[in-house]
């Protein structure tokens, strides 16, 4: 398996003069206040850090050169996405897109990158989330249940699907260690490259000073999905899609356990429109819902945060009643290969957002200090960036009771109970398109292996047992 990290091999460690000739320029010497009480190893640690920060970029960052959200007249010549609906007849029929994106999977253009870089905190949960044990009745990981998914496509189109996988320094080791004892699920070693997402230093909002998080320590934080594009430049990914002949990019999160991963009309429309970037949306049910609003912004498709879209416009009704600004993102696209290696080594860069943050900070005598209200800013970049810096993209809406279910909370709306139940939900309608009526009180969990689909599952004539009890896993 490959476990490239995206940092190379470190330099030989600077001298205090040195690291203080790189640092004053930028008045962030004070992060080499506690330099004499250090053991050489931690010396050695924060030696490494301040070398491997861009203070250039990072000046800049702090000078204000990052993305802001000023709508202002942007909300009058903003509009709902032209979208297309999957199951919906259109310029192409599903049929004809189906069969483009199956010719596509069959000839190996498609490889899989899963963002993984999240540990499970919220669900109480002190490891990677993909580890999390989400599957109802078998107990399947987040990891298990995408990497079968990828395996049942790989296996009915009769080819090889890469995945890369993207993992943050606070999950790597772990991530790669569950999955070699797991044998990858059975996926190939060779088909598996997993890859670390780099990370930005915090700055103290009033200052923009460097934080210490220990005496040897920054405070340091992933640089956010978008932060993809230079790991997989970094880490060699990029080359080995390249190799691979790999001409597109499915994309997914790793909390969404029913994602539709390479459905074939969904990348056949993609293929069909000679897509840069395509992204599923789902329709909002709720003007005050937390996803991302996907607009049309003269002509050019983006994102706008929840938090940053005017109350008003959000509760703006069309003439029959449903929402304008309707389309939710739930973090599923389609890459070109080309352009993703065009944004990740050209000149028109991702931005960077800013996220103002509690962020635990050493004093000056040493004392750790836990802020109550935000004091700290961090610096990440944003996948979905990439929309409208597209020169062709798509929007294809799906039906969110199909196809998302995040992990997110510990209680309430996406927790591991909510999830559950709605793979439960989502199984026992497939059952009953096939004309299987199982008791609804059963816990239903049908293996990616066994069917991705009800049109998969019908060609399974399945049947259930004499005898199902309390629950019923398909594999």
């Amino acid at each position: 398996m490959s476990t490239t990290r995206i940092a190379p091999e470190p330099a030989a460690v600077d001298s205090r003069n040195e690291l203080e000739a790189r640092l004053v320029p930028y008045g962030q010497d004070h992060v080499l206040q506690f330099w004499d009480d250090l053991a050489a190893q931690q010396r050695e640690s924060l030696a490494q850090q301040i070398q491997a920060i861009d203070l250039d970029q990072l000046d800049r960052l702090i000078g204000g050169d990052v993305a802001t959200c000023e709508l202002g007249d942007l909300c009058e010549r903003m509009s709902a996405p032209a979208a297309r609906r999957i199951g919906q007849i259109g310029p192409h029929s599903v049929e004809s897109a189906s069969r483009v994106g199956e010719e596509a999977l069959r000839c190996g253009l498609f490889g899989v990158v899963i963002v993984a870089g999240g540990q499970g905190s919220r669900l109480g949960f002190p490891h990677p989330k993909g580890s999390y044990p989400i599957g109802p009745v078998s107990g399947a990981s987040l990891f298990q249940i995408l990497i079968e998914k990828i395996l049942a496509a790989a296996a009915r189109y009769e080819t090889e699907i890469p995945l890369y996988l993207m993992t943050s320094p606070a999950t790597h080791d772990e991530t790669v260690k569950f999955l070699e004892e797991h044998g990858r699920f059975g996926l190939a070693a060779d088909e598996l490259f997993v890859f670390c997402q780099g990370t930005l230093p915090a700055v103290e909002e009033n200052t923009g000073k460097l934080i210490l998080a220990d005496k040897h320590q920054l405070f340091l934080s992933p640089d956010g999905h978008g932060g993809m594009l230079t790991a997989m430049q970094k880490s060699g990914a990029l080359e080995d899609m390249r190799r691979r002949g790999i001409e597109h990019l499915f994309y997914c999160q790793v909390d969404n356990p029913l994602v539709e991963m390479l459905s074939p009309e969904f990348v056949g429309y993609h293929i069909l429109a000679a897509s840069d970037v395509t992204t599923q949306v789902v329709a909002k049910r709720d003007a005050k819902e937390k996803v991302g609003n996907v607009v049309n912004i003269d002509g050019r498709l983006q994102i706008i945060e929840y938090s940053d879209l005017p109350q008003e416009l959000a509760e703006r009704r069309a003439a029959d009643g449903s929402l304008e600004i309707w389309a939710g993102n739930i973090a599923v696209h389609a890459f070109s290969a080309a352009f993703l290696e065009e944004a990740a080594t050209g000149d028109n860069r991702l931005p960077f957002h800013v996220a103002r943050k509690k962020v635990p900070y050493v004093t000056s005598t040493g004392e750790l200090m836990k802020p109550e209200t935000p004091n700290g800013i961090k610096f990440e970049q944003f996948i979905f960036d990439l929309l409208p810096i597209a020169r062709r993209s798509l929007v294809v809406e799906v039906s969110e009771d199909d196809v998302f279910a995040p992990l997110k909370n510990a209680e309430g709306k996406d927790s591991a109970d909510d999830v559950q139940q709605r793979m439960v939900a989502l199984n026992h309608r497939w059952l009953a398109a096939i004309g299987v009526n199982a008791d609804p009180c059963v816990r239903v969990e049908i293996s990616p292996l066994v069917a991705r689909s009800v049109e998969e599952l019908r060609e399974k004539r399945v049947s259930p047992p004499d005898d199902i009890g309390e629950a019923w896993y398909l594999a």
